[in-house]
């Protein structure tokens, strides 16, 4: 075999094995769970519509302040909302209690992947291929934050895996396990409640793409595809038709019409991109070790006509990902259902002898490797000089801990980058903690100092401390992130100097609004009926949602 031969010795992993992958995935996404403030947009809206669920009691529904919110399932909300159930704090549960949940969701595809991956191409390779997949930047944040794409990404490894090792048994002759048809089955119904057609989409891709280069449709009679799809629908039927009635159809005409169509017509909520968007955002979600993952795909090409394993993972890979790029819609976490099917063959690649070279590549795969280079380079300038500079300019001044962060993420990429195209497994493991290091760093310690960022906690701290009433009321003018209603309560306003104004009026007693200090004397015009306002006290920063330097007052009507 061109490049050396790989070894085969396909079996299970060990306990000590398993036990260090999810020591380590824990390593990798747990530090600055507690720290890190709720992050906008999209994980504040999330956990703010499951609060509303624990103080409703209402866990059929999914609404944030008073606005449907229907654009994902259920799936999430539900799990989280277990979270906070299990915490025993209810809707006063802090932020990392939701976040838990996507730490599962990466715990949970990290072993998953690994399991499969030494089935498949031997325990060396199933423990890299998990090892690869637990480090990736793609990872260490979505698995920190409280939105879908963490458990999505767990239910999609559980029916990849299962589709993998079924299809591979078939093409060698092995009877399967009788449990790998219900495993692929249940994960479709668990994704389709987590973020709808994804991880479906994700399988028929990779089906379609080997049955037309195997040209054999006779292993799918293993998937037991009547009732397998009937178990899909009892698990995600019953919401979907419940939720169908409560909310009229409306579910479906948001999600479906507006979210899922939208996305697919047009570029949706100014995430529009031309083709050739994931090439370059790969640089950064699958550091560090992006020039693996292409150097062991790229060579896999090579083999894969005579390696039915070799065609599933690319069958994995790259089909979801030229849809996403298809797709106007872009975001960079889209595609990483995607990314454990390159992870398995870098930790394929880690187990040939010898290690192949840049000769066992067609010219063009050396170039794509070239560029997967120079992205790694870069990205790894980037993040180093980010930690270090990002305290001085939005935060308190010079950390040593950004310091440190840096010499980490530098140790990383040196050591990720492969001088020809595979990487020994020590070397690989290596990188993965001197890159978990620099993520523990970076989220733990030099995220949270970065004050002027984080205009919510400051406000709510605010809040807590002016308040007169304990019923008291925020009506934010200038300041819509979601995060401020999720630490200020499900009750704050965001509104404009009239509704403040009304505000102020309707409880002069209890209510504050908190507004631009710009505006004060047009807050002061409007709320002369309730009487004078005072300043209570003025936060400043910059809202890193919208780029936008902020100076804003808490105000009161005057006792």
């Amino acid at each position: 075999m061109q490049g050396g031969q790989a070894m085969d010795r396909r079996g299970g992993m060990t306990p000590l094995m398993l036990v260090l992958l999810a020591f380590f995935s824990l390593l990798v996404t747990v530090p600055g769970i507690v720290a890190v403030p709720p992050i906008d947009r999209d994980e504040a809206r999330f956990v703010q519509a499951t609060k509303q669920m624990a103080e409703s009691g209402d866990y059929l529904d999914i609404r944030f302040q008073d606005q449907v919110r229907y654009k994902k399932p259920i799936g999430i909300y539900w799990l989280q909302a277990a979270a906070v159930a299990v915490s025993g704090e209810g809707a006063s549960a802090p932020i990392w209690v939701y976040r838990l949940v996507s730490v599962l969701g990466v715990l949970g595809a990290v072993l998953t992947l690994a399991w499969a991956g030494a089935r498949l191409l031997g325990s060396q390779a199933g423990f890299v291929g998990g090892l690869v997949l637990a480090t990736l930047f793609a990872c260490a944040f979505e698995g920190r934050v409280a939105k879908t794409d963490a458990m999505l990404l767990f239910f999609s490894v559980a029916a990849q895996a299962a589709l993998g090792l079924i299809y591979v048994a078939g093409r060698e002759g092995r009877p399967i396990t009788p449990g790998l048809p219900w495993l692929f089955w249940a994960a479709q119904g668990c994704g389709i409640l987590i973020k709808g057609p994804i991880t479906p989409l994700l399988a028929a891709l990779t089906v379609a793409t080997i049955v037309i280069f195997d040209r054999d449709r006779r292993w799918l009679r293993d998937l037991r595809p009547l009732p397998g799809v009937l178990l899909t629908l009892a698990i995600a039927l019953p919401w979907l038709i419940l939720i169908t009635w409560k909310s009229g159809g409306a579910f479906w005409s948001e999600s479906v019409g507006k979210d899922l169509l939208g996305k697919v017509a047009s570029g949706e909520e100014s995430h529009g991109a031309p083709p050739g968007y994931y090439v370059i955002t790969y640089a950064l979600f699958y550091w560090p070790f992006g020039v693996l993952g292409v150097a062991a795909g790229l060579l896999a090409m090579t083999r894969a006509k005579t390696d039915p394993r070799l065609l599933f993972c690319l069958a994995w890979y790259i089909p979801f990902w030229l849809a996403m790029e298809l797709v106007p819609t872009k975001l960079p976490h889209y595609v990483l259902p995607a990314y454990p099917g390159l992870a398995l063959l870098a930790g394929w690649a880690s187990t040939l002898v010898p290690s192949p070279t840049r000769d066992d590549l067609w010219r063009w795969q050396r170039w794509l490797r070239l560029v997967a280079a120079f992205g790694h380079v870069a990205v790894t300038a980037g993040l180093a000089a980010a930690a270090m500079v990002l305290p001085v300019y939005v935060g308190s001044g010079w950390s040593f801990a950004g310091f440190l962060a840096a010499l980490a993420v530098i140790a990383a990429g040196v050591l990720a980058f492969p001088r020809e195209i595979a990487l020994p497994a020590s070397r690989i493991g290596l990188a993965a903690v001197s890159a978990a290091i620099a993520y523990a760093l970076i989220f733990w310690q030099v995220l949270p100092s970065i004050d002027r960022m984080w205009l919510s906690p400051r406000i709510a701290a605010a809040v807590e401390a002016n308040k007169t009433c304990d019923n008291a009321t925020l009506a934010a003018v200038g300041f819509h992130e979601p995060s401020l209603v999720f630490l200020a309560g499900t009750a704050t306003q965001l509104t404009d100097i009239a509704g403040a104004a009304a505000a102020l009026a309707a409880d002069p007693r209890c209510a504050l609004v908190l507004s631009p200090t710009s505006r004060q004397a047009e807050l002061s015009a409007a709320a002369a009926s309730a009487g004078a306002i005072e300043a209570l006290t003025t936060i400043e920063g910059v809202n890193y949602s919208s780029g936008q330097e902020l100076s804003l007052g808490l105000y009161r009507v005057v006792r």
